[in-house]
């Protein structure tokens, strides 16, 4: 085959990400996004546009007018603290999350309070469910508010004449996936709709300076649906979770033009509506911070910024399998596994033939290994069915040699174990020296499992090898 016949033959590119093929594909080579692979047909010959005239004539940036940027606050403390202080107008925010998150039910009360709050209206779209279900929701929870606007729309030419005829203060539009643009050819929620009617909503806001939230759907691996680009042209990305069976939510921002990325709002989902938690330790502690019990052991743990107590349980019990159960729940199976094994190589442990269950309060989730003391104490009470003393928390993480290592944030986690009443901290060695003190709480830093035994588990016998001395000694 000639040069010049290759040249002609059609050729084929991702929309994702650019790759290209000779031959149509579902699936993209590349980026491996199912159905973005299109006739990209013959190059396009290069033109320089025409000069035009600006509207407006550039300004040095010391003369910009920054008051139409500064946040405002939109009433929900939580979001606020996500956002970086509050919504900016114009900005355009995208909320993603799984089904039954509670992702409409807090947009819902997010726009009945800024209705209440502002002089102008706030345009709810839904293109998911009928107006009367929304109506129902907002009944509920108590969102009805006196210039709060509601639309069922799928149309994205109808959903801008409602903006432009409202002139809202704020637009909700539930969901982007669920509007569909005539101009474009495709179902609604295909690559080129959802991309089309962001662009429009987008430049909606811009026009009229307007905060926008859209919200977004997920994939089956938790990740946004839709074309990559979505996320680059919006200013804010949030992603709003937590386990279905637990009342406990968390909005995190993974893009912000506007402020942080690393601040978690928290968030209590329930039959009269969703609220935000300024302290969520009433979810993640129990009663046993006053009465001690077996088995429990507190930590801190750090989403993004924010230190969040985390209690974890513990309960060995014989097995009557040859295989002993090992399960977790809320805590990383893999470190809780390396932690058992330290306990029982480098303290004498004896595991054998006992089933071991760990598992957090509350619906948390402590993946991070700065909780792995907190699961070795724990663990060490159920195995001895003794309390630790009362008011200790512990941080740190262990090594595969028993020592306790340093880590992160650990001052901020001393200041809100503190202002929870715990007495007693538990901390690595390393780097305690430069620690501040903390009224109210006593520090001890400990070197290894051993010596943070020793300070919880105080008059406890040295657990034995095995071979009748001392763990960590050699047997006479």
């Amino acid at each position: 085959m000639s040069t010049t016949a290759r040249a002609q033959r059609p050729a084929y590119r991702c929309a994702e990400c650019g790759w290209s093929t000779a031959k149509w594909v579902g699936r993209c080579g590349e980026c491996q996004a199912w159905g973005t692979v299109a006739e990209a047909g013959a190059a396009a010959t290069s033109r320089t546009p025409a000069a035009a005239r600006p509207a407006l004539a550039a300004q040095r940036i010391a003369d910009v007018d920054v008051d139409t940027a500064r946040a405002r606050p939109t009433g929900v403390g939580e979001l606020d603290r996500v956002l970086g202080g509050g919504i900016v107008p114009g900005a355009v925010v995208l909320l993603a999350g799984e089904p039954g998150a509670g992702k409409s039910t807090l947009l819902l009360d997010v726009a009945a309070r800024a209705a209440e709050q502002s002089t102008g209206q706030v345009l709810y779209v839904t293109g998911e469910e009928s107006a009367s279900q929304v109506r129902l929701r907002a009944e509920r929870i108590g969102a009805l508010a006196e210039r709060l606007l509601l639309t069922a729309e799928n149309d994205l030419a109808t959903v801008l004449g409602h903006i432009e005829a409202a002139e809202p203060s704020l637009v909700v539009v539930d969901s982007v996936q669920t509007i569909a643009s005539g101009q474009v050819d495709g179902a609604a929620g295909g690559v080129s709709q959802v991309r089309e009617v962001a662009a429009a909503l987008i430049g909606a806001a811009k026009k009229r300076h307007i905060p926008v939230v859209l919200v977004g759907h997920v994939t089956k691996d938790g990740s946004l649906a839709g074309p990559r680009v979505l996320e680059h042209l919006v200013d804010v990305v949030c992603q709003f979770d937590g386990d279905r069976h637990s009342r406990l939510r968390l909005l995190r921002a993974t893009k912000n033009r506007y402020g942080p990325t690393d601040e978690v709002g928290c968030f209590e989902l329930s039959d009269t509506g969703i609220r935000g938690l300024a302290d969520p330790s009433g979810l993640f502690l129990s009663d046993a911070r006053t009465t001690p019990v077996p088995g429990t052991c507190a930590s801190v743990s750090l989403e993004g910024r924010r230190p969040m107590p985390t209690e974890i349980q513990a309960l060995v019990a014989a097995s009557s399998l040859s295989n002993p159960r090992r399960t977790t729940s809320g805590v990383d199976g893999s470190r809780t596994a390396m932690t058992l094994a330290v306990l029982q190589a480098r303290l004498g442990l004896d595991l054998t033939g006992r089933d071991v269950y760990v598992s957090t309060v509350g619906g948390a989730r402590a993946v991070e290994p700065a909780v792995d003391l907190a699961v070795a104490l724990s663990v060490a009470s159920a195995a001895s069915d003794r309390p630790l003393v009362g008011g200790v928390v512990a941080i740190g993480e262990v090594g595969l040699t028993g020592d306790v290592r340093a880590t992160v944030g650990v001052q901020r986690r001393l200041s809100e174990a503190a202002r929870l009443g715990f007495t007693t901290a538990l901390v690595p060695r390393h780097g305690a020296e430069q620690l501040k003190a903390v009224a109210g709480i006593r520090v001890r830093p400990v070197a290894n499992v051993q010596e943070a035994l020793l300070v919880a588990l105080p008059g406890r016998a040295a657990p034995t090898d095995g071979r009748g001395g001392e763990a960590g000694r050699p047997a006479p």
